[in-house]
């Protein structure tokens, strides 16, 4: 019987944020909304939001999953499965307001 210890890598992850104007992520999966005050992601550990004033994307590299982004950063939290499914619904009924 092999009792070897494998780790199981899920994918890199890191947040570097620079003077609360940028900030740096990578393992991004996806950017599944976003506008100039909120960010919703899907990185290879969580869902993540985040919200500021006048953000933009200044980077993306969709290849390696990296996004750089721009703007006042006000907060930066990640999401859990039930919270994530009720900011996707009040997004999509903004969208039909």
């Amino acid at each position: 019987m092999n009792n070897s210890n494998e780790n199981i890598i899920v994918g890199s992850h890191e947040v570097k944020i620079f003077d609360r104007s940028q900030i740096l992520l990578t393992g991004i999966k996806k950017i599944t909304s976003f506008d100039n005050e909120e960010f919703l992601m899907e990185s290879s550990l969580g869902t993540i939001l985040l919200k500021g004033e006048n953000l933009e994307i200044i980077k993306l590299d969709t290849h390696d999953g990296n996004v750089k982004i721009k703007g006042k950063i006000n907060n930066f939290s990640y999401l859990e499965n039930n919270k994530m499914k009720n900011k996707e619904e009040s997004l999509i009924a903004k969208l039909f307001k």
